[in-house]
């Protein structure tokens, strides 16, 4: 019996498997299949390192956080004297809107890989992990307890919303589903919706899952209850700049899952002089991170780190192909930012001459890598922050601008403030405190890969005052913001679209 019920489960694996190879062209790992696979707790928290893998496999296989969430408005200069100068000149196209250009082959950029941003079939393969995780704990796993089920799902359930609300930055529109083994073709479904399924998923999850973590290697790397809630935050954010007719609910969301997260006292802003050990990861103002560690072999692509297109010697080496960086952001604009030194991110974050505007500038923020001696030419090593606490407290404090609680806004404002040892706001309310919240995400996350996506949902990305490369609101509307999506996302799939602002040319 035991023979004939084993060859029923490959016959029937031989059927799904093809079915979901074809639909998003997803090619399932073994593992995946679940029949035979989880078996124990270990086997879970194997798939749960697994998902984190690949979802930072999309991170690491190009230089992601800069080309998606900080060139593309036009403050970063490539340095043209710069070791492979020619090569860096993508920050500039980026920063023109040009993402044809930036994407045709035989450009000197070509070893950055741009074209894989346009791929979302890393993110379905996250999903569709998650989705079969969920089931197997539904059915139930030896070893495993209904506790222990209930907080798999809850992290299994973050990094699948995580991926839907990544693919939303960069593509709007999404084909969205949460059932295992998923191989019948979707159309793209209307990206708010897309959000709204998720916070509604992720409500249900949120209290299975602690705060925070006894063992300091898990903070920031496991997923906790404080990531569930900067990425409902995040999520009600974006929503609240496309489904406008509905945005106060989710400023309400935001500013009360804000107060949650405070209350709980289970992060903090680690004083200015400790920033090396925020970047470094693992802190209490880890709220989610793919930690990375050259002690721990940790791989990153050479391209991969944002960092290092703003550090030159004695950061990188050797020092005659590195005497200055590949590209630095505009003088005006770090003016913008900083128009007084009375900012202690000004100093501990930049070199002496934030305002160089060439070559000369460097950006400290990522540099917390050492050298042991020689030549090496290393890169920062610093962990990828995707939801960091003073990010969150920022975010609650623009919800709450919105609704007109100033008062509030101001508070939560001043807390990172006064971690950044600068003057604190006391300033009006209204459009005046609104302005410079936006102003204090672009400083204290810079780098980080917010910076464009908040000029998006908040649609300053529509006005010369906060942007050099302004959409007009016909481009902004016909997805201009969006990346192009790869022709392999047709394949097997009539119902599929892809974005027609870049299929009509990107213009």
């Amino acid at each position: 019996m035991k023979k004939i019920i084993t060859s029923i489960l490959i016959i029937a694996g031989g059927f799904c498997l093809p079915s979901c190879k074809k639909f998003l062209n997803i090619q399932p790992i073994d593992k995946l299949t679940g029949n035979n696979f989880y078996q124990s707790k270990e086997d879970v928290l194997a798939n749960i390192y697994d998902m984190s893998r690949r979802f930072f496999g999309k991170v690491n296989e190009t230089h992601f956080i800069g080309a998606t969430g900080e060139y593309r408005s036009g403050e970063v200069l490539h340095e043209p004297q710069a070791d492979v100068g020619p090569a860096r000149e993508y920050v500039e196209v980026l920063g023109r809107n040009d993402l044809l250009t930036l994407l045709q082959g035989g450009r000197p950029w070509d070893f950055y890989n741009f074209g894989a941003i346009t791929d979302w079939t890393g993110y379905y393969q996250v999903i569709q992990s998650a989705n079969i995780l969920i089931e197997k704990l539904d059915e139930g796993i030896p070893g495993v307890s209904a506790n222990e089920a209930n907080q798999f799902k809850a992290e299994a359930a973050f990094i699948r919303s995580l991926s839907y609300f990544f693919m939303v930055r960069l593509y709007g529109d999404v084909a969205y589903y949460t059932d295992a083994f998923h191989s019948e073709p979707l159309p793209r479904e209307n990206m708010v919706s897309v959000l709204n399924k998720c916070i509604a998923d992720l409500k249900a999850y949120k209290n299975f899952l602690p705060w925070t973590y006894s063992d300091p290697a898990l903070k920031g790397v496991r997923a906790s209850r404080g990531s569930i809630i900067a990425l409902l935050m995040n999520m009600n954010m974006w929503n609240a700049g496309f489904d406008r007719a509905n945005a106060n609910k989710y400023y309400t969301e935001t500013a009360e899952l804000g107060r949650e997260l405070v209350a709980s006292n289970a992060y903090r802003l680690l004083p200015i002089e400790q920033w090396s050990t925020v970047i470094k990861g693992r802190s209490e103002e880890s709220l989610f991170e793919f930690y990375r560690s050259i002690n721990y072999g940790d791989q990153n692509r050479d391209v991969a780190p944002f960092g290092d297109m703003f550090l030159h010697y004695p950061y990188k080496r050797p020092e005659y192909t590195h005497r200055v960086s590949f590209a630095y952001f505009r003088a005006e604009y770090m003016q913008k930012l900083y128009p007084s030194a009375a900012d202690k991110r000004a100093t501990a974050w930049f070199d002496e001459d934030i305002y160089a505007d060439n070559g000369k500038f460097m950006m400290l923020k990522f540099a917390a890598n050492t050298f042991a001696g020689g030549e090496e030419n290393a890169n920062p090593d610093n962990t990828f922050m995707i939801f960091r606490y003073a990010g969150e407290i920022l975010l609650c404090a623009e919800a709450m601008a919105e609704l007109n609680e100033d008062g509030d806004a101001i508070d939560m404002l001043n807390r990172v403030r006064r971690r950044a040892e600068a003057p604190l706001y006391s300033g009006g309310g209204g459009q005046e405190l609104k302005d410079f919240i936006f102003l204090e995400r672009s400083r204290e996350l810079m780098g980080e890969g917010h910076h464009y996506f908040d000029l998006v949902r908040t649609r300053r990305i529509l006005s010369s005052q906060w942007s050099y490369n302004v959409l007009t609101l016909d481009k902004f509307n016909r997805g201009a913001w969006t990346w192009p999506i790869n022709s392999n996302a047709l394949v097997n799939n009539p119902f599929m679209t892809l974005n027609t602002y870049w299929v009509n040319g990107g213009n």
